[in-house]
């Protein structure tokens, strides 16, 4: 087997490529800035105010970035999430920006609620026999809403994250009534309670007050309950599947090549951070750690990679050219 792996040879059979077109660049928009400013919870990451998305855009494209998916920081939230769905809302702006600035960027957004109510979960919340918890139907509406006004500013993929039982259906009917049949819409399907979440609700102010979100996450234990959600979704309409987080799930990714659908993967903020920390001790080589990385997810079956290391990892790749 030696023979394969000489340094002239070895290249000739890689059975699997990385390249800058499977990346997705998560970016954040803070409404309340007038210049980006720092995450500490995720170094080298940044919220941006809605005016420099030209530039940012634009620099993402020259750099190789094909894609880009967008979260929303807006001034004001209230327990309804009414600055989800407004026309002039920060993710609504945002993507008019893009889309202007560089219309081959594909523009994903991030459909959900937590970033926008004052209570952090993910859509309508109430009573139930069990306290109070998200309500599922009402929170539905809600997500149509949402998707629909991001569709109607120009954005390509709309991406359902809030784990909804029948969002997929839902969100692809008040699409296609809205007129916009062409918007794909990207499912996270299989997106798991995880605790490598915490950078992220720093990130895009989204912790939850009371509760926590196990009653419509995955428990990471269940590998059977996860593909019966993707399963689900994909019979609903979804056009594009996703697992979250990547790392920790490759066997859920795996698993779910069988469907037949295009399979995205988000390499989560804290398995961001943990790579950056080592990195930072020197326990690790940052680069090789973030392509061997990569590679994996890759293996495992994603057409896509959601990762805050998407922009060097592009300058990575161009390097080995």
């Amino acid at each position: 087997m030696r023979r394969m792996r000489r340094e002239v040879i070895r290249p000739l059979f890689e059975e699997t490529r990385l390249r800058k077109s499977d990346l997705v660049a998560p970016v954040f928009i803070d409404e309340t800035i007038t210049a980006r400013a720092p995450i500490s919870a995720i170094p080298g990451q940044f919220r941006y105010p809605v005016e420099s998305l030209p530039a940012l855009s634009g620099r993402l494209r020259d750099a190789g970035i094909r894609a880009v998916m967008l979260f929303g920081i807006p001034a004001e939230k209230d327990e309804s999430a009414t600055a989800a769905y407004a026309d002039d809302g920060v993710v609504q702006r945002s993507v008019r920006e893009i889309k202007s600035a560089a219309p081959a960027l594909v523009v994903c957004t991030d459909v959900c609620a937590c970033g926008y109510t004052d209570h952090g979960h993910c859509g309508i919340t109430g009573m139930t026999r069990d306290g109070p918890d998200l309500l599922n139907d009402p929170s539905l509406d809600l997500m149509c809403r949402i998707a629909v006004s991001h569709a109607e500013s120009g954005a390509d993929i709309v991406a359902p994250s809030c784990m909804l039982d029948g969002m997929v259906a839902a969100i692809r009917e008040a699409l296609d009534s809205a007129g916009h049949q062409h918007v794909l819409i990207m499912s996270y399907s299989s997106k798991f309670a995880s605790a490598y979440y915490g950078p992220f609700r720093e990130a895009a102010d989204s912790a939850y007050t009371f509760g926590d979100r196990r009653t419509y996450q995955l428990s990471p234990a269940n590998a059977r309950e996860a593909f019966a959600e993707s399963e689900l979704d994909a019979g609903e309409g979804a056009d594009i599947l996703m697992v979250k987080p990547a790392g920790h799930y490759l066997d859920i990714l795996s698993h779910l090549k069988v469907l037949g659908l295009p399979l995205a993967a988000y390499q989560v903020s804290g398995e961001y951070a943990q790579i950056k920390a080592a990195a930072e001790r020197g326990w690790i080589n940052e680069r090789e750690a973030v392509l061997e990385s990569l590679t994996c997810i890759r293996r495992a079956g994603a057409d896509l990679i959601i990762t805050y290391f998407a922009e060097d990892a592009a300058g990575w790749l161009d390097e080995e050219q």
